[in-house]
């Protein structure tokens, strides 16, 4: 079978999307049906997520479908969630797919708080496992030649797509897997096998040479390119080089033979020589330098028959001339194949599981329509209460109705009777004492969060600022100055807010102090208020007089346009148009939402009559204002005026305005503790905002920590290996050249170079029989040495130390031998494969042999160190 390269698939790290998901769906969603699906759907793409990548896949079709749904799904809810650094914080790890770790470091891996970034890395599985699944089919029939040149093509297509738009979705350095250089020539690779797929196909189908010949002149072609995209770059696996390098011998061998038939048909004998020559040299160049990856055997052979035959008869029969390689004639190409491209959804099986929520465009254009629809309410209710207030402080000004009311001279006007008892109802003074009262809890309580969640911040940012200035350019993250910079700018926000609030609580209290004596006066009893009230002599009767008529008339009049002002406020307040499925439109004919020309649109359709009647009121309340002044007037003239009558028309004028400053501040303070009560709420979302962006950092730090711990523990302790000692080379006899001082390049991935240990020693010599014992010396004879090996040659186990006397009968000076497993290039001293051999110095008499018989080691061979 032909040998095709598949691509690793990369690792993911264990992440939990149901929860985030769920929580931004909770603070975005009002509570219901809806909040509840798009829950569950967050729970479904969590178990999604864990079979896509949580656990090796087999290399089947439905494996592959699988991480083709999860990669639609992301595609799918990315316009959906805010995915980012403040917002949605997730932090997907994926670990390199071409670097094997080391024994201290471990694997190069990239965590990242981007849904692009993961994104990007499912894609990556999905072509690394197409490629795997084309690798495994079987070519000796059309429906796995097919199968394979579709799953290439569409492994080509995803890695070319990698390469479009890794550095745009991940605005950083990306890991060597997914660089665009690497995908790029994944891309061109997986390619060029399924031109060869084709080229198979035709060969099996035996279409005519020409053809045949110019596919594979083309595989060769992408072959080469592909070659010469890597050869200088250490960034595929190693193996991949000679294959490539081999696959661009064969196609270019196939096309020559292919060609060289061609050539036999039209009678161009010495052509076709040339050609076989040619794709003979190619072949024998995979079998000397390749033959541990590619076999060839069968290729050659099939080339070398050809050949010899083409020569013998040539030389008998037609003595064409053998032309020079360089003078033959360009085989064509035809290529047959094309990069698939990644159109979502790439599953055939996708459904998406947000489908009833909207894309975050829409959402965003929601939330600006609601604000527009709300300025728009609040300006037109905001003229209609400011009209009455006008009204009510115009009316109080010359004590209409109670002047018209006021015929006695001794008893309280029905009007100011309505208010005292309207005050009473609404609880009176007590009312306003007790809201003025919680205003500064409230208050306080907003502060405490807010200051709580700026100081999450801020402990965070300033760890991250001690770590930056520790490891300067290796603190590889955005820095939390620049990323907290949204939510401090929302925190000084509400800051100002609150101090804006805390004015107008002020105004509301001055205000409140101003009128409290009177409002008091309003909540006493019919008998204290008639008494608290001067009295005046009795006015002149009037109660016929037309100017009487005409201001009871006006003055009905305004109260018939106050009330519509109410009827207009709940109309304002009640209308309600769902604008998602306008945005949607625009959305899908558009790629994109003018938010504020169709905002305005709509708004002006659906609130322009109101907003019309709206200024008919403040209209008509105009000329009402205009005429009762001016029957006042006239009413004045009229009424028998003295000083008792002036100070009794003073206090009632008093008393309703009262009444309207009662009303008025009521509402305020009302507005002021729902306003702080929904401001805690908003605070609340911020305080999770915050503390979930801090968790997150947290993680991120913990992680980036360690990867940094085992960068470290990669980097050499010295800058070069010693070299070795004059007299350790000396005993060695010269037979090996000096070590290196030069330290091995470090893997490709790792951060800085890695220092490599030390060659191993060579293996202990063994003698072939076991040595006696010497019943005189009590010494050990020296073992003798292997067949073509000198003493010279003997490499000792340990550094040689000083020569010691000797006197006979008495056994030489022995050090204290070092444990065996001491040295740890070597083997332990309960895993050797031989039983430790003793080595003495020059001139030192022999070391004493031990008084125990030897461990049975099990014989193992010896493995030197590569």
């Amino acid at each position: 079978m032909a040998t095709f390269i598949s691509v690793q698939s990369k690792k993911a790290s264990e992440v939990d999307l149901a929860k985030p998901l769920c929580k931004f769906i909770q603070q975005t969603y009002p509570a219901g049906e809806a909040q509840s699906d798009h829950c569950r759907a967050a729970e479904e793409l969590n178990k999604l997520r864990k079979s896509a990548v949580g656990r090796p896949l087999d290399k089947h079709e439905s494996s592959l479908e699988t991480l083709m749904r999860y990669y639609d799904q992301l595609c799918s809810i990315e316009p959906k969630f805010p995915f980012s650094e403040n917002q949605i914080c997730v932090t997907f790890t994926w670990k390199d797919a071409f670097d094997k770790g080391s024994l201290f470091g471990g694997s190069v891996k990239l965590a990242l708080a981007s849904l692009g970034y993961e994104k990007t890395c499912v894609l990556f599985n999905c072509g690394a496992l197409a490629s795997q699944i084309a690798s495994e089919q079987n070519l000796d029939n059309d429906e796995g030649l097919k199968t394979a040149a579709k799953h290439y093509q569409f492994a080509s297509g995803a890695f070319q797509h990698i390469k479009d738009t890794v550095l745009s979705a991940l605005n950083r350095e990306p890991t060597v897997d997914i660089s665009p250089d690497t995908v790029g020539t994944l891309s061109l690779i997986m390619l060029a096998q399924a031109q060869e797929v084709f080229f198979l196909k035709a060969t099996r189908d035996k279409m005519k040479d020409a053809i045949i010949a110019k596919l594979a002149n083309q595989a060769a072609d992408y072959y080469g390119d592909a070659f010469k995209q890597c050869q200088y770059k250490d960034t595929l696996p190693k193996e991949v080089f000679p294959v490539l390098a081999a696959k661009h011998c064969i196609m270019q061998a196939n096309a020559e033979y292919h060609q060289s038939i061609l050539a036999k048909q039209q009678k161009k004998f010495g052509e076709e020589i040339g050609r076989l020559q040619h794709a003979s040299d190619l072949v024998k160049t995979v079998a000397s330098r390749y033959d541990e990856y590619v076999n060839v055997k069968d290729l050659s052979d099939k080339i070398n028959r050809a050949l010899t035959a083409a020569k013998k008869d040539n030389d008998f029969i037609y003595h064409d001339r053998v032309p020079d390689l360089k003078d033959l004639d360009p085989i064509g190409k035809a290529s047959l194949v094309k990069s698939t491209s990644v159109v979502v959804p790439i599953s055939q099986k996708f459904t998406d599981l947000f489908e009833k929520m909207v894309p975050l465009a829409v959402q965003q254009s929601l939330s600006l329509y609601n604000q527009r629809k709300a300025d728009l309410v609040n300006r037109s209710i905001a003229q209609m209460r400011e009209a009455t207030n006008l009204a009510n402080g115009v009316l109080a000004s010359l004590n209409l109705p109670a002047a018209i009311e006021d015929v006695s001279g001794d008893s309280v006007p029905q009007s100011i009777l309505q208010k005292s008892k309207s005050v009473i109802e609404q609880g009176g003074i007590q009312t306003i004492d007790q809201l003025i009262k919680d205003l500064p809890e409230l208050l306080q309580r907003n502060r405490e969060i807010l200051d709580e969640s700026l100081r999450l911040l801020s402990e965070e940012e300033a760890t991250d600022n001690d770590l930056r200035a520790k490891f300067k350019e290796r603190w590889q993250r955005t820095p939390s100055s620049e990323l907290y910079k949204p939510l401090r700018a929302e925190g000084a926000n509400v800051s100002n807010i609150l101090d804006k609030a805390i004015q107008a609580d002020g105004h509301v209290k001055e205000r409140y102090q101003t009128h409290r004596d009177t409002i008091s006066l309003l909540c006493k009893p019919e008998p204290e208020l008639n008494a608290a009230i001067p009295s005046a002599n009795p006015a002149k009767t009037m109660q016929g007089s037309e100017v009487v008529s005409v201001l009871r008339s006006l003055l009905a009049s305004l109260d018939e346009v106050k009330k519509e002002r109410e009827q207009l406020e709940n109309d304002l307040k009640s209308v309600n148009f769902d604008m998602t499925s306008k945005f949607l439109t625009a959305l899908a004919q558009d790629g994109a939402i003018n938010e504020e020309a169709i905002s305005v649109t709509e708004l002006d359709r659906i609130y322009g009559s109101l907003t019309h009647k709206v200024q008919e009121t403040l209209k008509k309340q105009d000329e009402l204002l205009k005429n009762i002044q001016n029957a006042h007037q006239e009413f004045s003239k009229m009424k028998q005026s003295n000083s008792e009558s002036n100070l009794r028309e003073e206090v009632l004028k008093n008393l309703a305005v009262a009444n309207d400053n009662f009303v008025e501040l009521v509402a305020n303070l009302k507005e002021g503790t729902k306003f702080y009560n929904e401001l805690t709420e908003i605070l609340l979302k911020f305080q999770n905002k915050c503390s979930d962006i801090v968790f997150a950092r947290k993680t991120e730090r913990d992680e980036l920590l360690k990867d940094l711990q085992q960068s470290i523990a990669r980097e050499p302790s010295a800058p070069s290996i010693p070299s070795q000692p004059a007299y350790q080379t000396a005993a060695a006899g010269g037979s090996k050249p000096a070590a290196s001082t030069t330290p091995t390049p470090a893997p490709r991935t790792m951060v800085s170079s890695k220092p490599q240990p030390p060659a191993r020693p060579p293996p202990p010599v063994i003698s072939t029989a076991n040595t006696p014992v010497s019943t005189a010396t009590g010494a050990t004879a020296s073992p003798a040495p292997l067949p073509g090996s000198s003493a010279a040659s003997t490499a000792p186990s340990q550094a040689q130390g000083p020569p010691y006397p000797t006197y006979p009968g008495y056994p030489g000076y022995c050090q204290m031998p070092m444990p065996m497993g001491y040295n740890p290039y070597t083997y332990g001293q309960y895993n050797l494969p031989y039983a430790p051999q003793m080595y003495q110095n020059p001139g030192q008499a022999p070391y004493p042999a031990p008084q125990q018989p030897g461990y049975p080691y099990p014989q193992q061979p010896y493995y030197p160190q590569q």
